[in-house]
């Protein structure tokens, strides 16, 4: 009942996190700290994992950003981590680069200052395209697949979540993107 779900709230990240927290009455999105969901089978059915990008958007891609390249696509397969604070966000950020298993073959840093946020609409976040090489991957033959981990902070997190994806769908279509 209510008070399960108190906990439940409590276990993810410390404190009640919502959409309401960060917008003032906007509808409730949760977030799952990985260290509560990794023991916890009832969190990790919370987890929202990334989807395969749909085709009908890779070929829209390819035809007006990247001029029939496939190459250039390369969020086919894809991630968000969400953070509270940047701190968090540099540490993962590190601990990627660290990873001897993991090949970064681009990093996009859309919070930073210089970066022109009206190319998406006010919306941030660092991406990073990478490959995983180990033997597994080259048993399989998947170690050059690229895809791509978004990092970003919790208040970016509910706005891509809410409303405002649409709207970033929209502004990308007026803008032929």
């Amino acid at each position: 009942g209510e008070e399960e779900e108190e906990g439940r709230r409590e276990r993810r990240n410390g404190s009640a996190s919502t959409a309401e927290d960060l917008e003032g009455g906007a509808r409730a999105a949760m977030f799952t700290l990985w260290e509560a969901a990794v023991n916890d089978p009832s969190l990790q059915r919370d987890i929202k994992w990334g989807r395969i990008k749909k085709p009908q958007r890779a070929v829209e891609k390819l035809l007006r950003s990247y001029k029939q390249d496939v190459s250039r696509l390369v969020d086919v397969s894809r991630e968000s981590i969400v953070f509270d604070s940047l701190d968090d966000l540099a540490k993962c950020l590190q601990a990627i680069g660290a990873d001897r298993q993991v090949v970064v073959v681009r990093a996009k840093n859309k919070l930073d200052h210089k970066y022109d946020t009206a190319l998406t609409a006010g919306y941030r976040d660092v991406s990073v395209n990478l490959r995983i090489e180990t033997p597994e991957t080259a048993m399989l033959r998947v170690d050059n697949h690229v895809c791509e981990v978004q990092l970003l902070l919790k208040a970016f997190a509910v706005l891509k979540n809410e409303d405002g994806h649409a709207r970033y769908i929209k502004f990308r279509n007026d803008r032929a993107e």
